[in-house]
């Protein structure tokens, strides 16, 4: 081959190297422009989630032996991609350490790959118009603010600052609500002149984006909050509804519901704060189907089970501890979903208990639980049970065993305890409550703890578990009186049957059952101990006679006979089995100690407590009661009547 065809040959090797690799550039350069189409709606959130939705899915399922990379770089590749891929899957069930990485990576793909800048930023969210932001818009900017400064107490911080949880009126409705207005959330943002940098601009479009795709939607930033709860799908008008409104309802109606003017399911979210279900107007999910996102996805921690038209409803917890209740059609109007959170460093007695008179009433719970008395805490629903119960378990002796059966984790005792003996069970599809107590019975526990008394073989077997089963027990229920309690409690004896007798079952409760803490939610949302009263059984004396032996004629016989006939019929219809009476009160806005504990309780309460508890609660007893009470033995009605309650000059309530 001569010289001049090796030659020919290397040119067109050349040229047909760069026109393959031109080819490639142009290709590359053609789907970077497709991926990348720099236009108006380049920026916008919607496009920009896509991208994101996308690289990361590339980044999760790419084949890393493929690529013909080091052992070293694979590696480190391998641990990188397992570790976003655990992140992905962390970050829907409410950590927000996985939270934190994912948003970070978003960060990264955006301001690096994608090429967001301070000029185009504001193509998302128009930082520099505030005009033109909208309401959640102006909140997610205030919430970021707040969070750089107050961590996760942003949203208490300001809802105290600008009083947001006051009952106010709404333009439409003629009676006052707790509701957060979109005008309050201008009107704030106004006030505040937040000034952004891009990176904190950023930020706040990495958090719209990452809601909308692996978060809560608009509620995201709000669950993580150190708050009471937060709910959704609680008000408004259903799609279901809207058929049908549509065939009743006038024309005006109708454009007011097809301009959103009324509000819809999806347009529903509210927050538990310090007792009150407050109403935030101005947040939205936008549509059912976000509704439906998140309820799909709130409640998945620890793969508790498919939410199906069959199973309309699960009960669960997030990996944050706060419980997740979540509902759907047909079982619901609507889907829902409900998640309450509880805040385990304040559930001290110190932090619940704050009105006048709180150390005499601290003392009291502290006596109660030391003693090791019988006791349940009773109210209704947010009024504060499950927090007082998880500050009480403090005072109980380290030395115990502690066992608890909750429908769903919530005092994670352990949490707070780490070196102590707890171990919780909660009801499963395939395990019941009364299962779970009846494991209880061989763990060698000292206290039960039962969450909730809510089902009536949870309640019978409290009642005979407290009898033989532990030292003492401590229980929630929501009952509103102590008779209502005891009736309760009586009731579920009996429909599990138990016992067939009313009597007999009353009287098998009022034996057990100790004390009763009464919690109270006003319509302010207030909470307080509104009673702690004490059950006192009555003695079943026998007052039956022989005196007809004595008597000569057949009429002083029959005489005595129907003596003996009125005590049986007596006790029979109508006997007495129990009474109670409040040993502290709260009145006036002030706790005040009443009437004094039952001498047989007293004795048992020392019997239960060290030394050094022993001297001062008779101290306790001595300052409100008398002298020395806990070492005399006197009957209960002598002892009632030798103590009358001293009550500062007022007359002791009717309970």
């Amino acid at each position: 081959m001569t010289i001049t065809n090796i030659l020919l040959t290397l040119v067109v090797l050349v040229v047909a190297i760069a026109a393959i690799f031109y080819y490639i550039k142009k290709k590359k350069n053609e789907e970077v422009e497709t991926t990348i189409n720099v236009d108006d709606k380049t920026y916008t959130l919607d496009v920009m989630k896509e991208f994101v939705k996308r690289r990361l899915d590339e980044i999760t399922k790419v084949n890393l032996y493929d690529i013909g990379l080091s052992e070293e770089e694979l590696k480190r590749r391998k641990n990188k991609k397992y570790e976003l891929k655990k992140a992905l899957k962390g970050c829907t069930y409410g950590d927000v350490n996985d939270k934190k990485y994912v948003q970070e990576l978003i960060y990264d793909l955006l301001s690096s790959e994608y090429g967001v800048d301070e000029t185009n930023i504001s193509k998302a969210i128009p930082f520099d118009i505030p005009s033109l932001l909208t309401a959640q818009d102006k909140f997610d900017i205030l919430i970021y603010a707040y969070k750089k400064d107050f961590g996760y107490e942003a949203l208490t911080e300001l809802i105290k600052k600008y009083n947001l949880a006051d009952l106010k009126y709404i333009e439409g409705e003629s009676k006052p609500s707790y509701v957060i207005t979109a005008k309050e959330i201008e009107d704030i943002y106004e006030k505040e002149n937040i000034q952004l940098s891009f990176s904190d601009k950023l930020s706040i479009v990495v958090q719209r984006i990452y809601q909308h795709y692996k978060g809560y939607s608009t509620i995201d930033e709000v669950r993580d909050m150190n708050i009471d709860g937060v709910s959704g799908g609680v008000s408004g008008l259903p799609e279901s509804f809207l058929s049908q409104v549509a065939q009743t309802a006038s024309g005006d109606y109708l454009n007011q519901v097809a301009e959103h003017k009324v509000p819809r399911a999806c347009d529903s979210i509210w927050i538990f704060f310090q007792g009150k279900s407050i109403r935030l107007a101005f947040l939205s999910f936008g549509t059912e189907a976000e509704l439906k996102r998140v309820c799909q996805n709130i409640y998945k921690y620890n793969n508790p089970g498919q939410l199906s038209d069959t199973n309309g409803y699960k009960i669960n917890e997030m990996k944050d501890g706060s419980r997740v209740v979540v509902v759907r059609p047909s079982f619901s109007e609507t889907w829902a979903f409900f998640v309450r959170k509880f805040d385990v460093k304040r559930a001290t007695l110190e932090q619940l208990v704050r009105d006048p008179g709180k150390e005499d009433t601290i003392e009291l719970l502290k006596f109660l639980v030391k003693g090791a008395r019988i006791t349940a805490i009773t109210g209704e629903q947010g009024s504060g049970k499950t927090t007082l119960l998880m500050g009480m378990i403090e005072n109980i002796y380290e030395t115990m065993n502690i066992r608890v059966q909750e429908t769903a984790f919530e005092l994670h005792l352990r949490k707070i305890y780490p070196t102590r003996n707890i171990l919780t069970f909660r009801e499963t599809d395939t395990i019941s409550g009364q299962e779970g107590l009846d494991v209880q019975k061989k763990t060698d526990g000292s206290v039960n703890i039962i969450g909730e008394v809510a089902t009536d073989p949870v309640a019978s077997w409290m009642i005979q578990a407290a009898q033989v089963a532990s030292k003492f027990t401590l229980f929630t229920h929501h009952a509103k009186t102590f008779p209502n309690l005891v009736t309760a409690l009586r009731n579920s004896m009996l429909r599990t049957g138990v016992f067939t007798d009313e009597k007999t079952a009353e009287e098998q409760v009022v034996q057990v059952l100790n004390f009763d803490i009464h919690q109270v939610k006003d319509f302010r949302g207030k909470r307080y101990i509104e009673r702690i009263t004490e059950c006192i059984p009555v003695e079943n004396k026998n007052e039956y006679t022989f005196d007809h032996r004595n008597e000569k004629t057949l009429e002083g016989k029959f005489d005595k006979f129907f003596d003996n006939a009125t005590h049986y019929f007596t006790k029979s219809t109508d006997r007495q089995l129990y009474t109670y009476r409040n040993i502290m009160e709260y009145i006036d806005g002030e706790y005040v100690i009443t009437n004094p504990i039952s001498d047989q309780n007293l004795k048992e309460m020392r019997e239960n407590m060290d030394a050094t508890d022993v001297e001062a609660f008779d101290k306790f007893v001595e300052k409100h009661w008398g002298k020395k009470l806990a070492t005399v033995s006197v009957s209960a009605d002598d002892y009632e009547e030798a103590n009358k309650p001293k009550r500062r000059g007022r007359k002791p309530r009717e309970i």
